[in-house]
């Protein structure tokens, strides 16, 4: 098998640009790497990349310089999780409290790790998780 290195960007859809990036800069503190009309990408880390297109905005192929980015789109509350040191889920607990962010769901895994379950703007579950949720990690 031709070797995959990892998963390098991660997309949601949002309704409202500027309110999603309001939360993904401010609230999750991410550094915006690139923004237009049509997106926001943001590091995470400096193992991977979050984007944000606005639903419905992106159904057309997108001509670029160096090629054609073909059609894509997504419906619906989406979710993904962001790895957190151990040690930072209580300050991350009360970052988004403080926030006004609800706090939906809070698991304790087999392998020792925790993860924190909240809602983005858009109604996607967001997940933080110390490590030990899974093998690897």
């Amino acid at each position: 098998m031709p070797e995959i290195a990892g998963i390098l960007e991660t997309v949601l859809y949002v309704d409202d640009l500027a309110r999603a990036a309001a939360f993904w800069g401010g609230t999750m503190g991410l550094p915006c790497i690139h923004e237009d009309h049509r997106m926001r990408a943001y590091d995470v880390a400096g193992r991977g990349v979050l984007l944000l297109f606005p639903r419905g905005g992106s159904l057309h192929p997108i001509a670029t310089p160096g090629g054609t980015i073909p059609p894509h789109d997504g419906s619906g509350p989406l979710h993904l999780a962001l790895s957190i040191p151990a040690g930072a889920l209580a300050a991350w607990e009360e970052h988004l409290t403080a926030q006004g962010t609800a706090i939906e769901g809070r698991t304790t895994w087999p392998r020792g790790g925790v993860s924190l379950y909240f809602r983005d703007p858009d109604g996607h579950l967001v997940e933080l998780a110390t490590p030990g949720l899974w093998k690897g990690y």
